[in-house]
């Protein structure tokens, strides 16, 4: 469906939504959504997806599939500055991209499933909602023994804050 103008109902116009999922913990850690799907996008994912306290970019690979949103030249010029490893799919190959693919079929089937929205906005707030309380809070992963991601992340933080520290060794003649 195209994009919506001032006297159509947003859940008629249809809705781009671009997430970045971390494939370690399954937490969405950036999204954009919009009316109309733009390399913009993306770059509003990828920014969000950069806040602290996520991982830094120098040590992430970005996996996507070969939409132009992704794949467009401002775009991957923006991943390496960076310094964002660049990944993409295979051509006509989903299970390529299998975390992110899982997560908008979680969220159309538990939060769009024929949803309507009244405007964008209440579309961003309730996506948003959706995304910070349900999917990352209290939605289980069986990758993750069953945990949500914020807890899975919790719990790893616990385990490496009980690590000791490692200590600088000196020798000494």
């Amino acid at each position: 469906m195209g994009a919506a103008d001032a006297t159509t109902p947003i859940w008629q116009a249809g809705l781009d939504l671009v997430a970045a999922v971390d494939a370690f913990s399954r937490k969405v850690i950036g999204w954009a959504l919009d009316d109309r799907l733009e390399a913009r996008l993306a770059a509003q994912a990828l920014d969000m997806a950069l806040l602290p306290p996520n991982p830094p970019a120098d040590s992430l690979i970005h996996h996507s599939d070969r939409g132009a949103q992704h794949a467009c030249g401002d775009y991957t010029e923006r991943l390496e500055a960076h310094e964002i490893a660049i990944s993409m799919s295979r051509v006509a190959n989903p299970y390529d991209n299998a975390k992110a693919e899982s997560f908008m079929k979680t969220l159309k089937a538990e939060e769009l499933n024929g949803k309507a929205y009244a405007t964008l906005d209440q579309a961003r707030r309730e996506i948003g909602a959706f995304i910070e309380t349900v999917y990352n809070a209290q939605r289980p992963h069986s990758a993750l023994g069953y945990q949500p991601s914020v807890e899975f992340e919790a719990e790893l933080n616990q385990i490496r804050n009980r690590q000791p520290k490692a200590e600088t060794a000196l020798s000494l003649n």
